[in-house]
Parts: structure tokens; sequence; C-alpha cells
């Protein structure tokens, strides 16, 4: 019963993440329409690959993280049409890190935040970084931007993806994760996380490594 309790609650979160990510998504497409349509067309095309790999895996609830860097790097693709040479990206991820699950559509919402917060309220160019380390049975994930950052003594403001994304961690992983928000050395904003290192097993479940 315990079990099907959180696999219900996921669900729900899921349903909540997945319209807000539409939505989201839509509104870049509008944005750019009054710019320029040819770049608008490119994105509706790339946004309907997008949404058929989401649908896909929508009954997942952990993937590999090669399989959500994929998703990542489609959603990218998106926004990278949207601002151009505004926007670049750098990953650092380890191969020994890359067979490792990770809750389905976990870095897409970070990587919307740091977009949202660190590239789009300025005019010069910036960048999204991913990286990814395994090390004692850990696997710790981080998402950063190089924008303004916070004003001294200011909180960051959690919105529906940062949320879900908590909510989701909490129940499928308790107390053995973590997820924090701070400023990064340099300007902008890093979030890490770590999670237990688990690994697909046939058909018989999770092997922990």
């Amino acid at each position: 019963m315990e079990k099907n309790l959180a696999q219900a609650k996921l669900q729900a979160l899921q349903m909540q993440l997945n319209p807000h990510f539409l939505f989201n998504s839509l509104h870049s497409i509008s944005a750019l329409m009054h710019q320029n349509v040819e770049a608008a067309d490119r994105m509706i095309a790339r946004l309907s690959e997008l949404l058929r790999a989401a649908l896909a895996g929508s009954d997942t609830q952990e993937v590999t993280l090669r399989e959500e860097l994929d998703f990542v790097r489609r959603f990218l693709e998106i926004e990278q049409i949207r601002f151009g040479e505004r926007l670049s990206v750098k990953m650092e991820i380890a191969p020994n890190t890359l067979d490792a699950l990770v809750p389905n559509l976990i870095l897409q919402p970070l990587v919307e935040n740091a977009i949202r917060h660190g590239i789009e309220p300025r005019a010069r160019p910036g960048r999204i970084e991913l990286k990814s380390e395994r090390a004692n049975g850990v696997l710790a994930l981080a998402v950063s931007d190089n924008g303004d950052g916070l004003v001294s003594g200011e909180q960051p403001v959690e919105g529906v993806g940062l949320s879900n994304t908590r909510a989701r961690l909490r129940t499928l992983y308790g107390d053995e994760h973590s997820l924090k928000l701070c400023p990064r050395q340099g300007g902008g904003m890093l979030v890490r996380l770590t999670i237990p290192v688990r690994l697909r097993k046939n058909q018989t479940g999770l092997k922990p490594v």
C-alpha cells in the first residue's frame, strides 16, 4: 500500500509538472513569433519531438542519466533557437554517471529555472553549465548559470518546478537526498542535487551501488 501511495503521488506531481513545462514552452514560441517566424517554426518542430519523448516516458519514474540528458538537450535546442548567441551550454558529465538512475524530468525544471533567472533578464550572453559526478555511492548533479545571482541577503524564490522537484525527491529517496540552491562562485546561481546511485538490475528491481 505504501508503494502504491508513493507511485500515485509521483504521478500526480508529474501531471503538475508537464502542463507547467508545456505552458512555458508555448510562451517561448509565442514570444518568438513576433521576432522571427522561421525560428518559431523550428521551435514548434522541436517542441513536437520533445513532447513525444515526454509522453513516451510518462509512466516511467526513473530513467538513466543518459536518457535524461538526451531530453534536456532537446529542451536546450528550443531555448537556443529563442536566445541565439545569448545562450551557450557547457556539460561536464562523468562517464561513470551515465547509467545511474535519476527521476524522470528532474533536470529540465532546474535548467529552465536557470535560463529564466540567469539568462533571460539580461541582454549580454550567458551560459548554463551541467555537471555530474559519482563517488561513494552518491550521484551529484549540478546546474548553474553565470547571471546576476541574488542581491545580498535575498532568498531564492521557488516556483512550481523547484517545489515539484523537492516533493518528488522526498517521495523517491526520503532523507537520502539533498537539493541546495546557493550563489555560484563568480556570479550567478548553482543548484546541486545528490541522490543515491542506483542502477537497473534486469527485471527484478534496482541495484544500489
